[in-house]
């Protein structure tokens, strides 16, 4: 009984997991906001990475539409810190094709702010923002007027393959209210400095800036999400070897940066000999055996662990392909 109640939980982790990996997987650089830096820094009083903070704030939205597997932060970190990509480089469609496919996404998404600030250029924001006798954002230089927030965004999906761009999305979002100032008592300057500024926050979202940016935001994912079908399913040619074997249980030295997702079922075969050309040398074909197949059950960048069946115990070195 306990058998059998063990291999209905494991068929079902099955399914649920072949049908996670079915989905297209993407990642999303900081946007590029040089064309509205100085104002920014008029708002905030200092240099926010606000590129940063709709980045996260787009991965929040596509997480929560669960159209799309989003890559983490940290490794999106880790393989430009490794590349030593610049700021400029990211914006580039076909560097951030590259960081795509070190990272092994369906297709990454890059883009820039365009607007960000006020609809009325003639009423000063002032200084003081941060550091102010209240330490709140916004209470200092206050204009005559109220302040209304306009934000534009517009974003590139780039497939990681060919370096086209799939998709152009542009968002434009406008506060429906206005205030004395656009960021109104909404947030602590502590932690400010130095663009630590976190946009995803509820204290930020409820103020009129917020309100603008949640708007073109939103309006970004929903046109990402419907355009899933824009990014082609890539015919994935798997080729690795058996790094471990116990009992019937292997683990593979390909993952998911290999294409390998989880139910997969793979073909176990033994090199035979090799056929070589007999003028020059050059080998013309490898002569395998099969042996069975490897059914992943578990997946991550570099290896993958599956079940294996065949008539022929499996070793360390055999190759694992397609079916």
């Amino acid at each position: 009984m306990n058998k059998w109640i063990a291999s209905i939980v494991l068929g079902a982790l099955l399914v649920t997991g072949a049908f996670a990996q079915q989905k297209k997987r993407v990642a999303v650089l900081n946007f590029d906001y040089a064309t509205v830096q100085s104002g920014v820094s008029a708002i905030f009083g200092t240099n926010v990475d606000v590129g940063k903070g709709i980045a996260d704030l787009l991965v929040e939205k596509l997480v929560q539409g669960g159209t799309y597997r989003v890559i983490e932060r940290k490794a999106i970190d880790k393989i430009i810190a490794e590349q030593n990509f610049s700021n400029s480089d990211r914006a580039d469609s076909t560097s951030a094709a590259k960081i795509g496919r070190l990272l092994g996404v369906d297709a990454i998404i890059v883009g820039s702010i365009t607007q960000f600030g006020r609809d009325d250029k003639t009423t000063s924001v002032g200084g003081g923002a941060f550091g102010g006798i209240t330490r709140r954002y916004g209470l200092g230089g206050v204009g005559k007027r109220n302040a209304k927030a306009v934000v534009g965004v517009t974003a590139r999906m780039i497939n990681t393959d060919t370096g086209e761009i799939l998709l152009a999305a542009t968002g434009q979002g406008e506060s429906t209210r206005s205030g004395a100032t656009l960021l109104g008592a909404g947030g602590s300057s502590s932690g400010g400095g130095g663009g630590a500024f976190d946009m995803t926050s509820k204290n930020f979202a409820d103020t009129i800036l917020g309100e603008a940016v949640g708007q073109a935001v939103n309006s970004v994912a929903g046109q990402l999400q419907q355009n899933a079908s824009k990014i082609p399913t890539k015919t994935v040619s798997i080729d690795g070897m058996v790094a471990d074997v116990t009992g019937g249980t292997v683990i593979l030295n390909v993952g998911s940066r290999a294409g390998v997702k989880v139910g997969d079922r793979l073909a176990l075969r033994r090199p035979v000999r090799e056929v070589k050309d007999p003028e020059t040398g050059k080998v013309l074909r490898r002569v395998e055996s099969n042996l069975g197949v490897v059914v992943i059950t578990e997946v991550d960048e570099v290896s993958s662990v599956g079940t294996y069946s065949g008539t022929t115990p499996a070793k360390v070195g055999d190759r694992i392909r397609n079916q």
